[in-house]
């Protein structure tokens, strides 16, 4: 064969495919001709993963390394680790969904708190695969996962760092709410409680006087679900009396102890977030994390646990990682970055960058944007980003044109 012969021959198209979902994996092998036992059996081979295990005793680490070594993947551990000349070490898993399978199969029964690990890998895995996810409340079943969900944000407060005092009026109040879903919102957030840096509490009576009234209305003229943002379980539960069906608990919980038993007795769904601290003084102090993402969500984990422990199902929940709470610019951005991550949890994750304090910074450099109003654009970029990085609803102040991002996003994604 001739050097010119040769290199006609071997001009081949290369590239790297950039893979979104099984079901993209799926339609890829389905392109090609592969058959459906083909496609079922190769389908797990397409899904390279990288898991991290945060502090693993130096003989679970070797354990680990070893095993996966032998079903073909890796694992990444400190050098000193093998000989156990460190007490601890973070281990990386490497390998393909079907790899990672076959590693918890081996360790299921071994000891040293192998098991354990082998249980959350399986569910760990069984979560990333999902491609929708179901969301039950009182009154009616969502399905994440075609679309992303605009919460649209209605604050009946006077001190709201972006339109505290704009609807403070109830006639104001409904009337917006009425038009936050003309423009699109999916759910309504209602909230009585500035949950501003810096901002202190109030009152139960204060705190029903402001929302109630507005709840009560606005459960009358629209259909779509509303969620109310409070702490407190008094308020939750009429909330929910008078046409609520979410909770928004920005405490994941943890301020009320009758607010689990109040979601449970109600079977409202409920938005556990992460946050540092209270509203008063989250912004205050030392701020940094060793791993914001591993923080989060290992936090985000504890609190579902313990929910579903005490009898919340977990068809109830829906996740936040709490940007800006508690949190510095640079780690609500790596938190945005780092999504995706938060979909081994199993739940739908929502996000709020709505013209905070962060995406002000991003878009300006060192100097903030001072006017919340002003910030429109940049929550732009951040609400396509968290729907592009596993985003189920983004929670907003402009719905008409978030609406139109989220969108296109999906559109992107499903393209």
């Amino acid at each position: 064969m001739s050097a010119i012969q040769e290199e006609k021959f071997f001009r081949y198209p290369l590239r790297r495919l950039q893979i979104a979902s099984p079901s993209e994996s799926a339609a890829l092998l389905k392109q090609v001709g592969v058959d459906p036992y083909g496609i079922e059996a190769m389908l797990p081979k397409m899904r390279h993963l990288n898991i991290l295990i945060e502090g693993l005793e130096c003989k679970v680490a070797n354990i680990l390394k070893q095993e996966m070594l032998s079903v073909g993947g890796d694992a990444a551990v400190a050098r000193q680790s093998v000989a156990c000349a460190i007490e601890r070490t973070d281990a990386i898993l490497m390998g393909t969904a079907k790899q990672l399978r076959r590693l918890a199969s081996k360790i299921s029964c071994q000891p040293f708190g192998l098991r354990g690990i082998s249980e959350h890998l399986q569910e760990l895995l069984a979560h990333d695969a999902l491609e929708s996810v179901i969301l039950r409340t009182a009154k009616r079943e969502m399905l994440f996962g075609k679309k992303t969900f605009i919460m649209g944000i209605l604050n009946v407060t006077p001190d709201s760092f972006s339109d505290g005092g704009k609807y403070l009026c109830h006639d104001a109040a409904v009337a917006h709410g009425v038009q936050l879903v003309k423009a699109g919102a999916d759910i309504l957030d209602i909230g009585g409680e500035s949950s501003r840096p810096g901002a202190d509490s109030i009152s139960l009576k204060e705190e029903a006087s402001r929302v109630l009234p507005v709840i009560k209305r606005l459960a009358r003229e629209i259909d779509i679900p509303i969620s109310i943002d409070t702490t407190k379980s008094e308020i939750a539960q009429e909330s929910l009396a008078v046409g609520a069906e979410i909770i928004n608990d920005i405490s994941a919980m943890s301020f009320d102890e009758g607010m689990l038993k109040t979601a449970i007795d109600s079977e409202a769904a409920v938005v556990l977030m992460h946050m540092r601290g209270k509203p008063k003084d989250m912004q205050i102090g030392d701020l940094k994390y060793r791993s914001v993402q591993g923080e989060v969500h290992f936090y985000l984990q504890e609190r579902m646990a313990q929910a579903v422990s005490a009898g919340l199902s977990r068809e109830k929940i829906i996740v936040d990682p709490g940007l800006g709470f508690g949190k510095r610019p640079e780690d609500s951005l790596k938190l945005l970055k780092h999504l995706k991550e938060f979909r081994s949890l199993g739940r739908p994750i929502l996000v709020g960058p709505s013209r905070k304090y962060f995406v002000a910074l991003a878009s300006r450099g060192q100097e903030a944007i001072p006017d919340p109003q002003h910030r429109v654009e940049g929550t732009a970029a951040a609400v396509a980003a968290a729907i592009m990085n596993g985003a189920h609803i983004v929670r907003v102040h402009d719905v008409l044109s978030m609406k139109k991002v989220a969108a296109m996003t999906d559109a992107l994604l499903q393209a």
